[in-house]
């Protein structure tokens, strides 16, 4: 689907996770580590290592942010008043590329980068193709008419492997989506543990 679509599966590997919980993911397979030396035993790691690897895999679960990006979200995520951990989970779940993807729009977080960026969707009314974007609660996602009948969105509607969030309303019968609140950490369906309290850490001592 986009130019990133094999590197999704090294992602799963490095982490040794299946992140998005996709039924295709090869660590459903191998649970090693990718490369020829994946399969050795792995000794205990370092609190710098666990703090990366939090990092990397929140990070990566975005659709592999870059580190300047990912790294500007939580210089705001500190800024603003509260946990600077549930604020950098609020900030990445008002992406409008996480939006799209969370309304199940579309069936992976790759695809709705590209499905946002090809001009399918509306934030009240208006297009906009920046995956980026932020969403205010109240705002208004649909998927635009000419669009609604592409095979990608009817295989997200019909998947039974997630459901929509409580903090997004979803109307797929008119293809909309209201984000009603920022969420926080227990409100997020992560099919694995994240852990926003060590990219904390991290950022403190790097």
């Amino acid at each position: 689907m986009t130019k990133r679509t094999s590197a999704k599966y090294k992602i799963d590997r490095r982490m040794g996770e299946n992140i998005w919980g996709r039924p295709k993911s090869p660590v459903n397979r191998r649970e090693y580590g990718p490369g020829q030396h994946g399969q050795r035993r792995k000794g205990k790691m370092s609190d710098f290592g666990t703090q990366l690897r939090a990092k990397q895999k929140l990070k990566g679960y975005y659709g592999d942010l870059t580190e300047k990006q990912f790294r500007r979200i939580y210089a705001e995520a500190e800024r603003v008043k509260g946990d600077t951990g549930e604020n950098l989970i609020g900030l990445l779940e008002r992406r409008l590329d996480a939006v799209v993807y969370r309304a199940k729009f579309v069936p992976t977080v790759w695809a709705a980068r590209q499905f946002v960026n090809h001009g399918h969707v509306e934030v009240n009314g208006r297009r906009v193709n920046i995956p980026s974007y932020r969403v205010k609660e109240g705002d208004v996602i649909s998927v635009r008419d000419k669009s609604r009948q592409l095979a990608i969105v009817l295989e997200a509607v019909g998947l039974a492997e997630r459901d929509v969030p409580d903090y997004i309303e979803a109307d797929h019968s008119k293809m909309t989506a209201t984000f009603t609140r920022a969420p926080q950490l227990a409100d997020v369906p992560y099919p694995v543990v994240m852990e926003p309290n060590l990219v904390v850490e991290f950022y403190a001592k790097n």
